[in-house]
């Protein structure tokens, strides 16, 4: 699942915007951003040599991966593509998973993509709720959105879905270290992340510039589209 997310151009950072053009074999400062950026979803396997500035083979690799896997062309290069697509707003899930990471991984079948062992639910009815250790809008805003996103999986699937407790699925805004391992970074990068079956956590960045309305103005994220996106990942798809 992937979908678009934000109504505006990305924005580069002046230091990724100077590694622009670095290739294998030489050494640039800042380099170890793109390492950690490449670790956090999955390309790059944890060693010593990520926390380095060196461009080395792993690097190389792992770029084309990730230019492979966003249809980008696979230079092996740090492009302007490659840098505008890594400062694109994005779920927090990761794309693919190597064999260091034994907790979560992909399966591919067919065009789709599941967590590792293909785990499911064990029910097709589904309670969510609603709880936030951050204040971004009012539960009275919020349902009607998640309600919508939820109905689109609804009519896709065999699920069906309520708002009750005790409840399946638990979805709220949070900021920073929230208690899952997976801390958000503040606005841009990783706008929410959720977590395979039968977890049910979906979490919201709280510093996020969110739109609840049919009007998105440029910069805002339009929740009811991370949601449809988030969703996908409590049922057990991964990115495709």
């Amino acid at each position: 699942i992937q979908a678009l997310f934000v109504k505006s151009e990305p924005q580069i950072s002046e230091s990724l915007r100077l590694l622009e053009g670095a290739q294998k074999g030489y050494t640039f400062e800042g380099l170890n951003q793109v390492k950690q950026y490449l670790k956090a979803f999955g390309y790059y396997s944890i060693n010593g040599s990520s926390h380095t500035d060196s461009f080395d083979d792993v690097l190389e690799s792992a770029l084309k991966s990730y230019q492979q896997h966003y249809r980008l062309k696979v230079t092996g290069r740090i492009d302007s593509n490659t840098l505008k697509k890594m400062s694109t707003p994005r779920c927090g899930v990761q794309d693919i998973f190597n064999d260091s990471n034994d907790d979560v991984k992909f399966s591919m079948i067919a065009n789709y993509s599941f967590f590792n062992g293909m785990p499911r639910w064990n029910k097709r009815r589904l309670n969510y709720m609603f709880r936030s250790s951050a204040f971004v809008i009012s539960d009275q805003q919020l349902r009607p959105i998640i309600t919508r996103a939820f109905n689109q999986w609804a009519s896709a699937s065999s699920f069906t879905f309520r708002e009750a407790n005790p409840s399946d699925i638990v979805m709220g805004f949070h900021r920073g270290f929230h208690g899952d391992n997976f801390p958000f970074d503040g606005p841009g990068n990783v706008l929410a992340h959720a977590f395979a079956p039968q977890d049910g956590r979906l979490h919201y960045d709280a510093d996020e510039n969110w739109s609840t309305s049919n009007v998105i103005r440029p910069n805002q994220i339009d929740l009811e589209t991370v949601a449809i996106h988030e969703i996908g990942h409590i049922l057990g798809l991964g990115h495709s």
